[in-house]
């Protein structure tokens, strides 16, 4: 029976490799292109990615060598290492060092993926390591995402991802929505989510929460749970929202797409 950490573990490979089967024929001005992410080119989100990949290694072997994890010092002097990188080192070392980050999760069995403890540097505490891959899968899905919407205004955040990172949409919400955007307006809407279904509440007001389904809302918002944590993330421009999304009641859609601003 798979467990959370294998999933996620598969869904970081599957990933992988959509994107990389992407990135393998791109040319220079592709990698110039303008990405799903504000005032990213592709290349740089690739660098992101890249970087990030090798941050987290360093912590996942430090994990379980027992060795410190990497501090600030290395995570800037990975980050100023790939920064002087032209877009072409971006793509090639972006498609090496996942693939090394993969693989060592991969390499995990059943006993360390049950009990070893990552520290990711901006936690209190140690994570397992189901919760370290949603981490990251998090960052991948989303920025994935980025990069083939580059080329494809159709692109979807990968269905395998979505139903793994649904439920901590509502963790994000504290850096991903400026509530301050609705000028003092309050309303509490009723969620319906399909592929996977979910139905909770959306509070927005001072502050921007989930919470249980509310015995009378304001307003309702109805679309595809990839459109939904896209919406959150600050990824659903007009131009890349699919059919089925609606919102009814006091806010619009343009309402949340200022709201959620997304990282």
């Amino acid at each position: 029976m798979s467990t959370p950490a294998d999933q996620i573990i598969t869904a970081l490979r599957a990933g992988h490799e959509e994107l990389a089967a992407l990135v393998r024929d791109l040319k220079e001005d592709d990698l110039l292109r303008p990405s799903g992410a504000s005032e990213w080119q592709v290349s740089q989100v690739l660098s992101h990615l890249g970087s990030g990949a090798e941050i987290n290694l360093a912590s996942l072997d430090a994990a379980r060598t027992g060795a410190p994890g990497p501090d600030g010092d290395f995570n800037r002097g990975v980050w100023a290492r790939w920064d002087a990188m032209s877009p072409a080192e971006h793509a090639a070392g972006f498609l090496a060092a996942n693939e090394r980050l993969v693989e060592a999760y991969e390499a995990l069995d059943a006993e360390t993926r049950a009990s070893l403890r990552i520290d990711l540097g901006f936690l209190p505490e140690p994570v397992d390591v189901a919760t370290a891959g949603r981490f990251r899968l998090s960052e991948f899905a989303l920025h994935q995402w980025d990069a083939e919407v580059a080329f494809n205004p159709f692109a979807a955040v990968t269905p395998g991802a979505v139903s793994l990172l649904l439920d901590q949409v509502g963790g994000m919400l504290g850096w991903t929505s400026r509530p301050q955007e609705l000028a003092g307006q309050k309303a509490t809407l009723l969620v319906r989510l399909h592929a996977p279904e979910r139905t909770f509440g959306l509070r927005l007001g001072e502050k921007v929460e989930l919470v249980d389904v509310p015995e009378q809302a304001d307003g309702e918002l109805v679309a595809p749970a990839e459109a939904w944590l896209r919406l959150a993330t600050g990824r659903l421009g007009p131009q890349h929202t699919p059919d089925g999304v609606r919102v009814t009641g006091p806010l619009t859609l343009d309402d949340l797409r200022r709201v959620f601003v997304g990282f």
